[in-house]
């Protein structure tokens, strides 16, 4: 069982930064791969960037170049740095554990409960 607690979000200007942190419990948080996903409100549950356990990164086309994924198995904290933040990057930002590095909701086992990320122009 892997229990994770995202915090970070918040009220951002476009052209800001952000810094979200993702907190895994369990001694096992090492061996899965940890993403980041986003929804906006009326739209579907979207990949935004993943980390397999092997170090592998992959981030979504809408926000490469802007995002970054990170992890730290020291801390069993997975982060998401958002910079340049756009309007449309707003969203509730949720944090979630699987076994391989994949692009859909319903490969990944476990989730947080999400952080808002709002971004005004």
């Amino acid at each position: 069982q892997v229990q994770l607690v995202e915090s970070g979000g918040g009220l951002v200007e476009a052209g800001g930064s952000l810094r979200l942190s993702c907190a895994a419990s369990g001694r096992t948080f090492s061996r899965y791969t940890m993403a980041w996903f986003r929804q906006a409100p009326g739209k579907e549950r979207e990949f935004v960037a993943a980390m397999s356990s092997g170090g592998i990164t992959d981030v979504a086309d809408s926000v490469k170049g802007r995002f970054t994924i990170s992890r730290d198995s020291a801390k069993n904290t997975v982060y998401l740095q958002m910079n340049s933040l756009k309007r449309e990057d707003t969203a509730v930002y949720y944090c979630a554990a699987g076994v391989r590095l994949e692009y859909y909701r319903g490969e990944y086992d476990y989730w947080g409960q999400g952080t808002q990320v709002t971004v005004s122009s």
